[in-house]
């Protein structure tokens, strides 16, 4: 595979297609060794357009463990950038469309960042209020799929129940 996997969808809608298309051109990059494109990858596919009734969902669904699990599994020598830096970035720049909803979910990639690689720092310069967990799980209610709260928790939860509990955020 290659970018022409997604290039395919530019014109469309970021449907269920370009979803799967995301995951599996995340998947692809995964495999050859490219880890920071293969979670730019998941990051598309959270962004997809989705109203969260579609098929691919109920067998694939939003990447927030995907994402956790390549961040606690990229070999040390396999550049991974600071995802930290990255979703912070992302939350805080976000635009339209559906800007809460994609900046909600970022932010929710954030959090799960600083609670499986605690070690990375977050971008001195770039002032931000850094939202709380339980900010973060309101806005994914308001904004989010039926149930996407719940799944962010769990992901959360099964990678530190302190952080889960509101313990030990940046």
């Amino acid at each position: 595979m290659d970018w022409r996997a997604l290039h395919i969808h530019r014109g469309d809608v970021r449907s269920a297609e370009f979803y799967s298309s995301c995951l599996e051109y995340g998947h692809d990059l995964w495999l050859r060794g490219l880890a920071a494109r293969a979670i730019l990858c998941l990051d598309r596919a959270l962004f997809a357009d989705l109203r969260g009734d579609e098929a691919v969902l109920a067998a694939w669904p939003l990447p927030y463990a995907a994402i956790v699990w390549m961040l606690q599994n990229t070999p040390s020598e396999v550049f991974m950038g600071n995802p930290r830096v990255h979703f912070q970035h992302l939350a805080d720049r976000m635009n339209e469309p559906r800007r809460e909803q994609r900046r909600w979910r970022a932010w929710a990639c954030w959090a799960l960042t600083c609670a499986a690689l605690p070690q990375l720092a977050g971008d001195p310069l770039h002032v931000v209020d850094e939202p709380s967990l339980a900010l973060i799980e309101e806005k994914l209610r308001i904004n989010g799929h039926p149930g996407e709260p719940a799944q962010w928790r769990a992901v959360l939860r099964a990678i530190s129940p302190q952080t889960a509990a509101g313990e030990g955020m940046p």
